[in-house]
């Protein structure tokens, strides 16, 4: 009876589908290939219970007791034959740690590859020919303390000063730093200090991170990561007039990729939709089938100040020139005039919901430019220019036509001509002509129809949010957040493809009554 509940469950589609198509063999650089070294744990079943762990939302101490006690997990990962499950508490936080020192060493993210890898065993499952995809991203915020200008200064010089007495050097500090030594002190002077007293104190331990940078300015201690991250504060935090003298920059002067906690030097800042963010960005694309089946075919993964349209231009970069035709749906952040173009030449048809910034009128679709785009060639109306300037910096033309030829002309306010003594002057730029032809493209019945598709999209931050709490990740750092996030996406798949599977069971069955 318990293996036939176990049959009908996630289990059995785990087992029979996705751990045979986890490929080990990608992971074999990470270990050791002499043969009288001690085996490793397998990859695949390391990698399935990670899946496993993100869909149900345990922590790496209960997968541990899951897969030891329960009947479901060993039979999902083909260990039911073992009389010790091949796993400890350690398995799974060195198997991570070796994909981040791998991915340092090679920038290969191996973790990446197989979830490609896996979403063409899904996809086959599926029948979903992955020719439409949307886009969208979603910030993902740090688990680090949210700090001020004060409290980043303070920490960092004080992990600089408990550096040198962890290596037994308390007599080279000199009496000025001694306080960072107090376990109290910090409350002392960040919550207990007046908002008259910020100004003054921020400018006291600007001279003690500069005497703690002179102390640890050594061969000893020029590679550890307390001197990288005093050096680096001090440079994002302070300017050097020409007497020498170091103070405070100005709030404004501050870049949103400043240092936001020592602990994670990798988040950076950004406002968006009205809301302060904290940590990294993860953009999804997802193909979309016939049938309403979707899989997240591919992410990015990077620090938060990356734009969307970046995000889509390296996307568009890396995809083959001769890979097949793709229609790609995303919203007004996305495109631009350069990704246009590079989608053409990627053969993708790039479909935007909206256009950000300010629109051209449609009849600028109708100006003829030069080949090179530094010259306009005819109006709307057919008229030649008497002159044209190019303004290089802007990319600009200045067209100058005939009085008699615009006065007139019923297009006269949509080309919001200049009038000059003798002339009309209108500006015209290769990419007002292309934004205003992409309009009109826009307005065509098909392509409203694709841009409808994208609205799906949208629920999926939510999901990530809510059932596989990305903003929760238990790790600081680019890569090793990274990691993380790649798995709740594979367990997102997985679920996807168990949805997929669930409904063609129920449509199988509904034809066998049929008969």
């Amino acid at each position: 009876r318990t293996q036939k509940i176990i049959m009908k469950s996630w289990a059995k589609d785990f087992a029979d589908i996705v751990f045979p198509a986890i490929k080990e063999e990608r992971f074999s650089v990470l270990y050791s290939d002499n043969k009288f070294s001690r085996s490793n744990t397998p990859v695949n079943i390391i990698i399935g219970a990670l899946m496993l762990k993100e869909n149900l939302g345990l922590t790496d101490d209960e997968l541990l007791a899951s897969i030891c006690c329960d009947v479901r997990f060993q039979y999902a990962l083909h260990t039911t034959h073992l009389e010790d499950q091949p796993v400890s508490d350690r398995t799974f936080s060195r198997f991570r740690e070796r994909l981040y020192n791998y991915e340092q060493e090679t920038g290969k993210d191996l973790l990446k590859e197989e979830m490609k890898s896996l979403n063409e065993t899904y996809s086959k499952f599926m029948n979903l020919h992955r020719s439409i995809k949307r886009m969208d991203s979603l910030m993902i915020a740090s688990n680090c303390k949210r700090m001020s200008r004060l409290e980043i200064l303070y920490t960092t010089v004080a992990n600089a000063v408990k550096l040198l007495q962890k290596h037994g050097l308390t007599d080279r500090i000199p009496e000025e730093l001694q306080h960072y030594l107090n376990t109290e002190d910090h409350n002392d002077v960040i919550y207990y200090c007046k908002g008259d007293d910020v100004s003054s104190r921020l400018d006291k331990v600007i001279q003690e991170a500069i005497q703690a940078k002179d102390l640890l300015d050594d061969d000893s201690f020029r590679d550890t990561s307390e001197f990288q991250l005093l050096i680096r504060v001090l440079h994002e935090q302070t300017h050097t007039d020409e007497n020498g003298e170091v103070t405070a920059k100005d709030k404004s002067e501050i870049q949103s990729t400043s240092l936001q906690n020592p602990s994670d030097p990798d988040a950076t800042y950004r406002s968006k939709a009205g809301k302060q963010h904290k940590g990294y960005v993860g953009n999804i694309i997802e193909a979309v089938g016939e049938e309403g089946d979707s899989l997240i075919d591919d992410i990015q993964y990077e620090q938060n100040v990356h734009s969307d349209s970046d995000f889509c231009k390296e996307y568009l970069s890396g995809r083959d020139d001769h890979a097949p035709k793709e229609t790609m749906i995303t919203d007004g952040a996305y495109n631009s005039v350069e990704n246009q173009e590079l989608a053409k030449s990627k053969n993708v048809d790039l479909v935007s919901t909206a256009l950000t910034g300010q629109q051209p009128d449609e009849i600028f679709k109708d100006f003829q430019l030069s080949e090179d785009g530094k010259s306009v060639t005819s109006c709307p109306m057919g008229h030649i220019p008497v002159k044209t300037t190019y303004y290089p910096k802007t990319g600009v033309c200045r067209a100058q036509f005939d009085k008699c030829h615009c006065e007139n002309c019923p297009y006269k306010d949509s080309c919001k001509g200049k009038e000059q003594r003798k002339t009309y002057a209108v500006h015209v730029s290769t990419k007002m002509v292309l934004r205003a032809k992409y309009k009109e493209k826009l307005s065509t019945e098909e392509y409203q129809k694709l841009a409808k598709m994208r609205n799906a999209v949208e629920g999926i931050p939510s999901v990530l949010r809510r059932k596989y709490r990305v903003d929760d990740i238990p790790v600081f750092g680019l890569l090793r957040s990274k990691t993380f996030f790649t798995m709740k996406i594979m367990a997102y798949n997985f679920n996807k493809l168990r949805r997929s599977l669930s409904r063609q069971r129920v449509e199988s069955a509904q034809l066998s009554t049929m008969a």
